[in-house]
């Protein structure tokens, strides 16, 4: 029995060749090939493959997001996320959304193939570089909320518009933003952002 997989990922070329390299392993079976979170989303729940790899990053809706969406949707669809990105907290908000593989794009198509072989065994795979730069960068120091204002005003958005977004008053916002930067060591809401987004905490 083959194992069906479905790939998504805004950058067509890679798209396309990881398809072609995975569609030559004779176990699998690449059912589907989608370029970007939406359209991943709704061809996981149409066509219900084995795996779905799935790039963190893609505009109108990343890999977590729709993790996330799948976990409820299509619980037996396992997911394996691919991505430049190395920020730890990526690792992190990743499998707390769960999923079942977290790689670079570096990985060759051979070891992915072999990664989602594991995978639908039901064994977990997380690259062992990107796990310890998780383990040695340690947790957000944010709660949920916090992290939730932060991503919000993250774009350096007015205040006022912040508020609007969370459903707060401006000052309960400038209370949160306050202690952010204290949490992170930051002079002020936009370098507090900055340095979440290199942890990969937003």
């Amino acid at each position: 029995m083959r194992i069906r997989v479905l790939l998504a990922d805004d950058e067509k070329m890679i798209l396309g060749a990881l398809s072609a390299l995975l569609a030559a392993e004779d176990d699998l079976e690449v059912v589907g090939e989608a370029a970007g979170g939406v359209e991943a989303a709704e061809m996981a729940r149409a066509l219900v493959p084995d795996v779905c790899v799935l790039d963190l990053s893609m505009p109108d809706k990343g890999g977590i997001s729709v993790i996330r969406e799948l976990r409820h949707a299509r619980p037996s669809v396992r997911c394996v996320v691919v991505t430049s990105h190395t920020a730890p907290g990526h690792l992190a908000s990743a499998l707390s959304a769960g999923a079942w593989g977290f790689v670079p794009k570096t990985t060759s198509a051979k070891a992915l193939a072999v990664i989602i072989r594991a995978v639908h065994r039901g064994t977990r795979y997380v690259d062992p570089e990107m796990a310890a730069k998780a383990m040695s960068a340690g947790k957000s120091p944010l709660t949920r909320r916090e992290t939730d204002i932060l991503a919000l005003s993250a774009d350096g958005a007015p205040i006022d518009t912040v508020a609007r977004r969370a459903v707060l008053s401006q000052g309960t916002v400038r209370n949160y933003l306050s202690k952010i930067a204290g949490k992170l060591q930051a002079a002020n809401r936009h370098e507090a952002a900055h340095v979440a987004r290199q942890k990969g905490w937003i």
